[in-house]
């Protein structure tokens, strides 16, 4: 009786243990099943920030880049526009707070000369977007024919006002609808030509400030269309790199280099081993030259003792060896400063006579033809026209400002083309075209709304 006594105990002990257990288990599976839930809701919750952006484009790969509104795993799916059935995706990657939750990926399964439609992946879900999402992998011509016609937009300074930072009274920037003009446009490519973006005070000396401005600009709804389906690259001026007029004495230098890595889709990003943006690429037949006036620029002010350069030695050393080395009909070389303008003003190369004489007279020398220059920084469009004894002259199309305040102050730039001043807000086109032997390009220069300014041609044929 004693012993049966026992185990009847035993027995419900098991089972007073059993709904212990019972109760503590399923408050676990409540509490994991909120978490989940819980996370699923936040991810789902993570979208866009600004994108989707085309960075470069060649025959067998393209860059794509988005940013975020939180950490996210994200990828990119794309398919020929010609054969919808066959979809590819990218590697994928994670978009973290450090790097301003922005990623750039590699479209690498592409031919070249084809159209693809793509579309952006958070979290598992397609974020759709009010408008066309495609992007071009550039024509293998060569051997095959004349190379193809083709369109590249041309802009710098872009203010975009955030009055809690900005300077009281008049708001700098506006006009930003000046952006979907130039999406009406459709250029295969734009070129930002400097002062992309404007640090500002509270945002100099930090990384977070330098990351928040970055993306306060790069969000604006008028920007995306324009981001989505046109292939970018930019070099910069003072004003994406630091404080006005800044040089290369500028301590945070570094900060303001991997911004400018984390949210643009250069191919490269400096040569020769050494930091900065200078970089190349090829459109077509024409090649593309983007130096770096500010990261071995002297201080405009210093005269008398140290090494005076704007772009410095070995950057100097390596566009005249580019270029001597390009068979390319046209070989543009686009800085922040106007180079060629003869009047040593504000920030132009003329303020650095030893290096701007070298590089003329490397060019002249070598007898390179086909030198063009393109730039920006100085409130005005106008195009330069340096003459040279024997030889043809070297053109320098200044193109600013995109949505900063425009003014024309200062000395006159004697070698300006008559006709060509603008002293308003606006954007530039280049419109390549011609059989291979005999292309020409076409400036067009626009006001905000898209309506045309000014035009000239020039062919390859006048600068030989």
């Amino acid at each position: 009786m004693v012993i049966l006594e026992g185990f009847l105990e035993s027995i419900m002990r098991m089972k007073r243990l059993s709904r212990s257990f019972g109760f503590v288990l399923g408050l676990l599976l409540s509490l994991a099943m909120h978490s989940q839930a819980q996370t699923t809701a936040a991810s789902s919750s993570v979208g866009i920030r600004s994108g989707p952006m085309l960075g470069y484009s060649e025959m067998r790969e393209v860059m794509l880049w988005v940013q975020t509104t939180g950490s996210a795993n994200v990828h990119f799916v794309y398919w020929d526009s010609a054969a919808p059935g066959v979809r590819h995706r990218t590697a994928g990657a994670s978009t973290i707070a450090s790097e301003a939750y922005t990623t750039r990926q590699i479209a690498d399964r592409v031919e070249p000369g084809r159209v693809y439609l793509y579309d952006v992946i958070v979290n598992g879900r397609r974020v759709s977007r009010p408008y066309p999402l495609r992007f071009q992998t550039q024509k293998l011509w060569q051997w095959r024919g004349d190379p193809p016609a083709f369109r590249i937009a041309l802009g710098s300074c872009a203010y975009v006002n955030e009055p809690l930072y900005d300077r009281p009274g008049t708001p700098y920037g506006g006009g930003l609808e000046i952006f979907s003009s130039i999406a009406r446009m459709k250029p295969d490519a734009m070129l930002w030509l400097g002062d992309n973006v404007y640090l500002r005070e509270a945002d100099w000396f930090t990384r977070t400030g330098i990351l928040a401005r970055y993306t306060h600009t790069r969000s604006i709804p008028e920007l995306q269309p324009l981001l989505a389906s046109t292939h970018h690259y930019a070099t910069w001026d003072d004003h994406d790199f630091g404080p006005n007029n800044s040089d290369r004495s500028w301590v945070h230098k570094d900060k303001s280099l991997e911004a400018f890595q984390l949210f643009w889709g250069n191919p490269s990003y400096g040569v020769d081993g050494k930091p900065g943006v200078t970089t190349m690429f090829q459109w077509g037949d024409v090649e593309f030259f983007l130096l770096d006036d500010r990261y071995y620029r002297a201080p405009n002010d210093r005269d008398s003792t140290g090494n005076r350069t704007y772009l410095g030695e070995h950057q100097l050393q390596w566009i005249i060896d580019a270029l001597s080395s390009s068979t390319a009909p046209f070989k543009i070389v686009a800085v922040g400063g106007q180079m060629m303008s003869p009047a040593a003003e504000f920030e132009n190369f003329a303020n650095y006579p030893e290096e701007r004489e070298a590089l003329i007279r490397a060019i002249t020398r070598e007898k390179i033809p086909g030198v063009l220059f393109l730039s920006g920084d100085r409130h005005l469009t106008e195009l330069t026209r340096l003459e040279r004894e024997g030889t043809y002259p070297l053109y320098d199309l200044t193109v600013s400002p995109l949505s900063a305040g425009a003014y024309a102050d200062g000395k006159a730039n004697a070698a300006s083309v008559p006709g060509t001043l603008v002293t308003q807000r606006n954007f530039a086109l280049l419109d390549f075209t011609g059989p291979r032997t005999d292309r020409s390009m076409k400036i067009s220069v626009h006001d905000t709304a898209g309506a045309l300014l000014w035009t000239r041609t020039i062919t390859a044929r006048e600068l030989r």
